[in-house]
């Protein structure tokens, strides 16, 4: 196939260091780059990216792509920047389409994160300033919809975890293990990927912990959101890059780029449809989610294509179990190739380009190799799958799922209700200046939804001791009253 989308060149870059010693995210994307480039063997490909693609960090740059291009001698390019809220398979799913549709023979996608660096800067109390770049890209994609409703910024605010948190919550309830076993079962799952992580030299942390290190809170692994302590959580804190060149299979043969490094992008799915987390008519099962998932196992079928080896968006526990649910996996530590995001790093809006690059190295290492590598954006909110192989037995095929479950899937509306009862359908504990604080999602005797506190310490202590998921609850002007 004249325009089939092949990978053929990789890179990822890591620094651990002291604040003088530690780059920023740019110089991070270009040094992967660079790495990218030489793993292809040919330095020509650089002649060949026609666009250059970079998701949203931390960093406040307005064209990355376009400097580490001029840097590298890269002329005549589109650059785009993706917004958080925009699927990371979705720049790989749009390079991939247009190389089939000869729009472009070649793309680069770069990503990169420098928060350790800014958290050396304060240890060492050490001015840290980025490059300024105020050259805009030739493309801003952004999501179309908010990622929360306004009633969940005022009580969760912005981060993921507590949002997160009430997801697993949900999905303890309906697991048939008692409150201890369920997270016990977390821990172990985690332990197993800090083994993994351990053994990446691509990964963060080069220590495993065990599961009671986990599952413990302590000093070094305080609560961030019940049940989730730090490492539960992904791993923000990160000088880590990435760099993937995708072209099509002509460019390889003209550069005579070794069918050794060449891996192919066989299927991918994905569903952007947006829904608040508090107005999920099922918080641990979207419709999305399962089309996407049954697509991609449908294209195995269909092909005698058999998976065997799987990167789990790992944010979160949460993640890790809903993703392994769809695709029928069972909880263990081959759902990870990289060891999960809370130990082999979790730079922002980039580690499914990592996770897809740790899937090429290993599908490059034995020819027999088949991977699945999943993605999420925002609260669970959408997800992606892709189908990777050393041999193009199918030509690339996308699905986007987004309208389908559209037609199936409605939000629940907010309840109006000043006081009456409702069911529990998920919740947290947080901790608001310095005061642990209950949230609870639940299911009003009206039919809609409504998100409810408490700061009642007796409650709180039960709710972290047995299951509160299902109980029938009465609330007066939005609080649990006891």
């Amino acid at each position: 196939m004249k325009n089939r989308p092949v990978v053929v060149g990789i890179g990822t870059y890591q620094q651990k260091a002291n604040f003088n010693e530690l780059d920023e995210a740019l110089i991070l994307m270009d040094k992967a780059f660079k790495v990218a480039v030489n793993d292809s063997g040919n330095q020509k490909i650089k002649q060949y990216i026609d666009e250059v693609q970079v998701p949203k960090g931390f960093w406040r740059y307005r064209d990355p792509a376009r400097w580490v291009a001029d840097n590298n001698g890269i002329k005549d390019i589109k650059t785009s920047v993706t917004k958080i809220g925009v699927l990371q398979q979705n720049l790989i799913n749009s390079t991939c389409n247009k190389i089939v549709k000869g729009k472009i023979k070649a793309g680069l996608i770069l990503g990169g994160e420098a928060r350790y660096k800014i958290l050396r800067s304060d240890i060492e109390n050490q001015t840290f300033e980025e490059t300024k770049l105020t050259t805009n890209p030739d493309f801003y994609i952004k999501a179309k919809d908010d990622l929360h409703l306004k009633v969940e910024e005022d009580v969760l605010g912005l981060m993921a975890v507590g949002y997160y948190a009430i997801l697993e919550s949900a999905l303890r309830s309906s697991s048939n293990k008692s409150f201890d076993e369920y997270h016990r079962e977390i821990a172990n799952i985690y332990s197993d990927f800090s083994k993994i992580a351990s053994n990446n030299k691509d990964a963060w942390r080069d220590k495993s912990l065990n599961s009671k290190e986990i599952l413990i809170k302590s000093k070094d692994n305080p609560l961030q959101a019940f049940p989730y302590n730090k490492y539960h959580c992904t791993s923000w804190n990160v000088n880590q890059s990435c760099a993937m060149i995708i072209c099509s299979d002509e460019v390889a043969d003209e550069l005579d780029i070794p069918f050794s490094k060449r891996v192919y992008p066989l299927a991918s799915s994905e569903t952007n449809h947006m829904i608040a987390t508090l107005q999920r008519p099922n918080l641990i099962n979207p419709c999305g989610m399962k089309l996407a998932a049954e697509f991609i196992l449908k294209i195995c079928e269909l092909n005698n294509i058999t998976p065997n080896l799987y990167d789990l968006y790992s944010c979160f526990p949460v993640a890790v179990s809903m993703f392994a649910k769809s695709l029928n996996l069972k909880k263990n530590k081959e759902m990870t190739i990289t060891g999960g995001m809370p130990f082999a790093g979790g730079p922002l809006n980039s580690f499914v380009i990592h996770s897809t690059i740790k899937m090429i190295s290993k599908i490059r290492e034995d020819n027999n190799k088949v991977g699945i590598v999943t993605g999420v954006s925002g609260m669970m909110t959408k997800q992606s799958y892709a189908l990777w192989s050393k041999k193009p037995v199918i030509d690339f095929i996308h699905k986007d799922f987004t309208n389908n479950a559209m037609q199936i899937e409605q939000p629940i509306e907010i309840s109006s209700l000043e006081e009456g009862y409702g069911k529990i359908i998920g919740y947290t504990i947080i901790n608001k200046n310095n005061k642990p604080v209950s949230i609870m999602f639940i299911d009003c005797d009206d039919g809609k939804r409504k998100l409810i506190t408490s700061s009642d310490e007796s409650i709180i202590r039960s709710m972290e001791k047995k299951e509160w998921v299902e109980k029938k609850v009465y609330f007066a002007n939005n609080q649990l009253v006891h």
